[in-house]
């Protein structure tokens, strides 16, 4: 794979000497060979030039789904990963809501495998109890061994405190990350969307955001006791960053992120009785999302996410209380991002998290590895169904106005354009 990216402006804030300077770079066997203001281009290489060619190191998504194994009607692992790497990103984060769920080594091994040989590289998480049923502890070491980052009920309250407390005691041993979604299954009860008028109005059960603080109040309580790491995926709430704030004044390890839908829809949207729009947790006040942006660029909010999760469209041609939650956002998250955000704000954004799952972050430098995503930071597109490769087309952001556009990927020595 030999490639020579012609005129690019280089997106590297930690290097004084290319941020934000037009470069040729050369790319040979999967190898940054050179940089210079103008290459020649050698034999058996291909050449890519564009108008307005951007260029930083690969973006990272910290919860994606598909479907593969059990639901490869909504998505398989080949397919998603050519998604993602279409999509800017060169690693992402798996979640564990397959069938059979990912509880000992032997499906992460798997997983492993299935992703080999991608432009985007793969990074499972297994589940933390046995078939997430949050009963017994699955094989955490085992599976840690085997290659996974992390471990997670997706989706799904740890009700016992104690197995949380146990948890995180064991996973020291081996410094493995515990996950602990924040949602109190009893306050949510039936409820569907955001408690409040619109709810009211609908008539629609609500999701009051006490049920996501209590959770997550409990659980940094929790971890002030044990030690340990702890990452709250896909917070939605105000008072959400204020308690996670205080815990990181407090000095425990603690990690959350965001889904950028929860920062670009509020649930004004639910009027249109929309099953498009139905995802845990659910969208809520514009208030909310504009604390979620503050603490996202403060860095409370340690990173966001697409929380892609592909789904079979008649999951969602039910009645709103029947139909599944979730979207498509990986193939909209720049665009969608870049139009809350300053460009160089919403690469930032997407080049965070390598530290936390113990991922090497890329570098744009001669003799290393190219792992480089490239962008036109400026473009105005409406996104639409023909732009969606995913093999579901479940996505809140159809009809968008997006600013900025992916151009493609170089990485694990795989060009993807």
């Amino acid at each position: 794979m030999n490639i020579l990216l012609k005129s690019a402006k280089i997106v590297s804030p930690g290097n004084s000497v290319l941020h934000l300077k037009k470069r040729d770079i050369l790319v040979k066997k999967g190898i940054i060979e050179k940089i210079a203001t103008s290459l020649p281009t050698p034999s058996n290489t291909k050449v890519f030039a564009h108008k307005n060619l951007h260029v930083s190191i690969g973006w990272l998504d910290t919860s994606v789904c598909f479907g593969e194994p059990g639901h490869e009607e909504r998505e398989n692992i080949k397919n998603g990963l050519q998604v993602a790497a279409q999509s800017g990103f060169t690693h992402i984060i798996l979640n564990p809501n397959t069938d059979p769920i990912p509880d000992t080594s032997s499906d992460i091994v798997f997983l492993k495998e299935r992703g080999k040989s991608m432009g985007c590289r793969l990074h499972p998480l297994g589940s933390l109890t046995k078939n997430s049923s949050g009963m017994d502890l699955a094989e955490l070491y085992d599976m840690h061994n085997a290659g996974a980052i992390g471990f997670y009920d997706f989706k799904k309250q740890i009700i016992n405190p104690n197995l949380l407390k146990i948890a995180l005691l064991y996973a020291q041993n081996f410094d493995g990350l515990v996950f602990s979604f924040p949602e109190d299954k009893q306050i949510k009860g039936k409820g569907v969307v955001n408690e409040g008028n619109v709810s009211t109005t609908l008539g629609l059960k609500g999701i009051p955001g006490l049920a996501e603080e209590l959770q997550i109040s409990r659980d940094l309580y929790v971890l002030e006791y044990t030690g340990g790491k702890l990452h709250i995926p896909t917070i939605s709430s105000a008072n959400s960053v204020k308690l996670i704030a205080s815990a990181k004044k407090k000095g425990l390890d603690v990690s959350c992120s965001v889904a950028i839908h929860n920062l670009v829809f509020t649930d004004d949207t639910q009027y249109n009785i929309d099953t498009m729009f139905k995802v845990s947790p659910p969208l809520r006040t514009k208030q909310d999302s504009k604390a979620l942006s503050k603490g996202l660029l403060e860095g409370t909010i340690d990173f966001d996410t697409s929380d892609n999760i592909p789904l079979d469209i008649e999951e969602k041609r039910l009645e709103f209380d029947h139909a599944l939650s979730g979207t498509l956002g990986m193939e909209s998250a720049f665009g969608s991002l870049n139009k809350i955000f300053d460009w160089k704000d919403s690469i930032s954004l997407l080049t965070r998290g390598w530290e936390r799952f113990d991922i090497q972050k890329p570098e744009i430098a001669i003799g290393a590895e190219a792992c480089l995503t490239l962008f036109d930071p400026l473009e105005e597109w409406t996104f639409q169904e023909k732009n969606i490769s995913s093999t579901s087309k479940n996505s809140m952001f159809l009809g968008s106005t997006l600013k900025g556009r992916v151009l493609g990927t170089v990485s694990n020595n795989t060009i993807t354009l």
